[in-house]
Formats: structure tokens, C-alpha cells, sequence
């Protein structure tokens, strides 16, 4: 029990802070999903105005606003940046964490909490997805807590009322985290499973008087109130951005049915290549390890949440973040027999070298991943993107090529000679591993993935109020960075709601037509520009009489333009 402990304070604290909080400000924000979810937050603050979002400063109603208001909780406290940017995701990827360990404890023992625990952590889906500021990783948070009290209400035989009570606040924060799925999904995976268990007469039980009353309360000022600011808010809202979003391709994100079973094997890398090695070595009888209430709901939440987005028609990787909880609980149940049973458990060297295949070609991947960027300069990626790399590239790779090295044979000489360690051994250096990637991957995607770099260089080169205009694309790091108001030229896309609201005046000063942006150069000269990608450099060079690149980093170019051609 000394032992557990002292386990419960490292995993459940010090390696999910370390992990997931310290290195929040390594990597500048990305475009445009970070940028757009720091620049409203941003805005809220500027304006006062905390019921209707607004990116680049028009009407953004595609999504509800808790996490917008926890970020600009965040900006007042610790000031905008990237830091205050991603905690507040940050802090419901280890409450997820939590989360698992308190699931895991219940469906078997502290230990296998620890475990499910420890290897949601080093899931490669989950410590990505959990540090960067997009609404997916708080949606899951909210949603799953809602789940679980779900299903302890009625694993509680009767009692229980707080649970219940807590699903349904808690389906309200999820509400307010991303809209209807937050209410829809905990309601529908708990309502399958009593189907599934048969337990028909409990269906009723889900409803609440107190629970209704809690989930209106929470969910429902803010519809009122976004209502009466913006007439077409509830059409819009909920039409557009639930029903048509998930039947249709509106947003041009058709994929195949089976889009997500390379995101859950890759998602669980490290520990779903070494899964052959648990099951083939450890003591995991399939009939007694998943029997049970717990794990046909276990079953139910994931497959639910899998099959629903595999037939959506608007399909984008961090969709099943959900999933990764209860598939946690599966493997941390898993892993826990099998290092208990490997201890006694022969292996000839033939088969242990078979089972360590998904190990030796995982570790493969991921360093050929990192040695590649230096060999890929001067070649194009997404049109004429150049990909960039530093110097100081071979630095920053050396210690996560150790650790995948390391991964290969450390634990198995641990548990050699120690005759235990073998699964803390993985976890440590998958930490270490997923800790030391983000410095690489900062310097991999800060040049063309992030506008910190052009912001730097509008500081520089713009005169003061001056304005700079956005050509034929809308990057929202320069409002945020900056605090400047780019006007943007023929590339306006999800603002298209928000800019028929403005008024003729502003959106012909700020959103202006390429044969509007051209007209106005003729006539005024000395413009100065933004653009991304050669191809669109040599759009506007075309159509102006000359044009000087101020600064570029192969991917972004900041330009003054003199006059149009007549």
C-alpha cells in the first residue's frame, strides 16, 4: 500500500504536470484552430462582450462558449499567451487522467487505476490532443464525467442521487464545451447499456425532475441570451452547426468509414505495440479479464461514440477523443495482469522476439519520423510550402531517438533483473519520450504552421497605424499577437455568417474583394500585405505594379505594394 502511493502521487501528479502543464509555452500557437480559439477569448476581454463570440470581430456562433470563457479567465490571470492560451485544455486532459484512475479503481482496484491511469498519460492521442487549445479535449472531459456518473447511479442499485445529479450538470458543461453531443451522447451510452443488459425498467430512472431543472439552469442563460443578441442564432446554432454539419459535407471533411482505426492504433502507441506482448506473455484470460456489467459499459461508450462519427459525414481526428478513456481502463487492465503474470511466465527467445515486433517497428517509425526533416529540404509540402528545419535540429531529436532506443530493451532488462518495473519502465521513457518531442515539433511547425513568426516580423516592418492586409488568406495569430485588425482580401470562409451582420461600411473596409484590394492599391500605394505560400506571391505580383518583399520565411511573406497595373 507504501508503494501504491507513492505510485498515486507520480502518476497522478507530478508526470501529468510535468507533461502537460510545464511545456505549454514551447510552441508558439497554431493556425488556425489555436489562433481562433485564442482570439476570441481575447476579444471577449477587449470588448466586454461575454455572450456572443466573435473571431477577427465579427459574429462567430459555430460553437458555445466555456471554453472561450475559461481561456479569458486564464488571459486575466496570467496575461495572453501561448501558456494561458492551452491551460485550461491542459487542465481537462489530466482531469481526464483523474477520471481514469477513479474508473479503474472501481471496476477492480487501485493498482489497475494507477495503470489506466499511467497509460492514458503516455497515449501518443491523448498527451497531444490534451496540449493544444482546441474544444475537443474539454468536450471529453465534461462528457465522459457525465458517462461515469451515469453509470455509477446505476451501479449503485437505487442509491446514488448525486450521480445522477452530476450527469446532468455535468452534460451541461459539455453543452457549453461544444454543443448538443454534450447532452446526447452520456444520455444515449448509458440508456444502450441498461438495453443491453436488459435492465428495461431502469430506462425511466434516468429521468430527473432536479436533474432537468440543473441541466436548464446551467445550459440555457446562455441560448436565451445569444437568442436576443443574434436573431438567427438558434437556426444557426442548431441547424447549420449540429444537424447539417454531421449529415452533410458542408465543410469539405468527407472520409471513409474506417477513418478512425488508424487514429485508435496509432492514438494508443506506445502500449498498443506492446499489447501482443501483454496478451501472448502475461496471465490474461480473455473470459474472466472483460466479463462483467462494468466493461459491457466500457464497451458501449466507445463503440457508440466510434461507430457515431465513423458514419458522420464530417469526420476530423480529435472527434473520439471520448473513446481513449475507457479503452485506458481495457489496457491499464491488461497490462496489470501482465506484468503480475510475467514474473513467473517462461518465454523461449524465438517468441519474445516475434511478440517485441510491433515494439522494434514502432520505435522505427517514430525515428525515421524525426531524422527525416533535414533530408526534405527545398522540397514543396502543401503546394509551395517549403518545409523548414534549423540547425540545431539534430540537438533536438537526440534524446527522444534515445528513448524510443531505450524502449526496446530497458524495460525487459529491468524485469529480468528485478523480477518487476517492466511496466514503469515503459511508462517513464514514454513520458520522457512525449515531454522531449515537443521541442522538435515546435521547430518543425513554427515556420509555416504558426504566425508567431510573421507577427514577430509585423512588428518590425509595419509603421505605426498603418494597416496590413491579409491577401487571399485570414490568419488569425496577427489579431491575437498583435492586437491589429488585418483587413482580409477574398478568403473569408467560416466568417461568411458573421460578415453578412456587419454593416456596409465595415465590410467594405475590412473584407474586400481581390478586384476591390487591386482598385484600392492603384489609387492609395504604399500598401502593406501579408500572404502565405509562393503561389500567392506570385498571384499579387501579377496584378500590381510592384511589389517588395519586406521579410518572408519561405512560407509566410510580409510585402509593401506600391501601385496597381492599370
Amino acid at each position: 500500500m507504501k508503494n501504491l502511493t507513492k505510485y498515486k502521487r507520480w502518476i497522478l501528479l507530478v508526470v501529468p504536470l510535468l507533461l502537460y502543464i510545464v511545456p505549454l509555452s514551447v510552441m508558439p500557437l497554431m493556425e488556425p484552430d489555436e489562433a481562433r480559439y485564442s482570439d476570441i477569448p481575447s476579444l471577449m476581454n477587449r470588448s466586454g462582450d461575454y455572450v456572443t463570440p466573435h473571431l477577427n470581430h465579427v459574429v462567430y456562433l459555430e460553437k458555445p462558449p466555456l471554453c472561450y470563457w475559461a481561456t479569458a479567465v486564464s488571459f486575466r490571470i496570467f496575461g495572453e499567451n501561448d501558456f494561458s492560451s492551452r491551460l485550461f485544455v491542459a487542465l481537462c486532459a489530466w482531469g481526464c487522467i483523474i477520471l481514469v484512475y477513479r474508473m479503474g479503481t472501481f471496476l477492480h482496484d487501485q493498482k489497475t487505476g494507477l495503470y489506466s491511469a499511467a497509460i492514458l498519460t503516455t497515449f501518443l492521442y491523448h498527451a497531444l490532443m490534451g496540449r493544444i487549445n482546441i474544444l475537443d479535449m474539454p468536450l471529453a472531459f465534461f462528457m465522459s464525467l457525465a458517462t461515469w456518473a451515469g453509470y455509477r447511479h446505476f451501479a449503485s442499485k437505487g442509491g446514488g442521487k448525486g450521480w445522477l445529479y452530476l450527469l446532468y450538470f455535468s452534460s451541461a458543461l459539455a453543452f457549453l464545451a461544444k454543443g448538443l453531443i454534450g447532452i446526447v451522447f452520456p444520455f444515449a451510452i448509458v440508456v444502450l447499456w441498461l438495453v443491453f443488459s436488459r435492465r428495461w425498467r431502469d430506462i425511466l430512472r434516468i429521468i430527473s425532475p432536479v436533474g432537468l431543472v440543473i441541466l436548464l439552469a446551467v445550459s440555457s442563460p446562455w441560448i436565451l441570451l445569444a437568442q436576443e443578441a443574434n436573431k438567427d442564432f438558434l437556426w444557426f446554432f442548431f441547424i447549420q452547426e449540429h444537424f447539417l454539419r454531421y449529415t452533410t459535407t458542408m465543410h469539405g471533411r468527407d472520409s471513409i468509414f474506417l477513418y478512425y482505426v488508424p487514429v485508435l492504433i496509432l492514438g494508443t502507441l506506445p502500449w498498443s505495440a506492446f499489447l501482443w506482448k501483454a496478451v501472448k506473455e502475461g496471465a490474461v484470460e480473455w473470459s474472466v479479464t472483460f466479463k462483467g456489467d462494468g466493461y459491457r459499459f466500457m464497451l458501449t461508450w466507445g463503440a457508440f461514440i466510434f461507430l457515431f462519427f465513423s458514419i458522420s459525414s464530417s469526420k476530423l481526428i480529435p472527434y473520439v477523443a471520448p473513446v481513449f478513456l475507457p479503452v485506458a481502463v481495457a489496457f491499464g487492465h491488461v497490462f496489470r495482469l501482465h506484468e503480475e503474470g510475467s514474473a513467473t511466465a517462461s518465454t523461449s527467445r524465438s517468441s519474445h522476439f516475434f511478440y517485441m515486433l510491433p515494439v522494434f517497428l514502432q520505435s522505427l517509425v517514430f525515428i525515421f519520423v524525426l531524422i527525416l526533416p533535414p533530408f526534405l529540404k527545398n522540397m514543396k509540402l502543401g503546394g509551395d510550402l517549403v518545409i523548414m528545419h534549423s540547425e540545431k535540429w539534430w540537438w533536438l531529436v537526440t534524446l527522444p531517438i534515445l528513448t524510443q532506443v531505450a524502449l526496446l530493451f530497458l524495460p525487459g532488462m529491468v524485469q529480468r533483473y528485478f523480477k518487476k518495473g517492466w511496466f514503469v519502465t515503459v511508462y517513464t521513457l514514454s513520458a520522457f519520450f512525449l515531454c522531449f518531442l515537443v521541442f522538435p515539433a515546435s521547430d518543425f511547425l513554427s515556420p509555416y504552421k504558426s504566425a508567431y513568426p510573421l507577427t514577430r516580423a509585423i512588428q518590425k516592418y509595419l509603421p505605426e497605424k498603418q494597416d496590413v492586409y491579409q491577401y487571399k488568406i485570414s490568419v488569425y495569430g496577427i489579431d491575437f499577437y498583435n492586437h491589429l485588425r488585418a483587413p482580409v482580401v477574398e478568403d473569408f470562409g467560416e466568417l461568411g455568417f458573421g460578415i453578412h451582420l456587419l454593416p456596409q461600411e465595415e465590410k467594405e473596409r475590412y473584407f474586400l474583394s481581390a478586384d476591390a484590394f487591386y482598385k484600392l492599391c492603384k489609387e492609395k500605394g504604399d500598401i502593406y500585405c501579408v500572404t502565405q505560400y509562393k503561389e500567392r506571391l506570385e498571384s499579387l505580383k501579377r496584378n500590381v505594379s510592384k511589389v517588395d518583399v519586406l521579410w518572408d520565411n519561405g512560407a509566410y511573406y510580409l510585402v509593401r505594394i506600391n501601385k496597381a497595373k492599370g
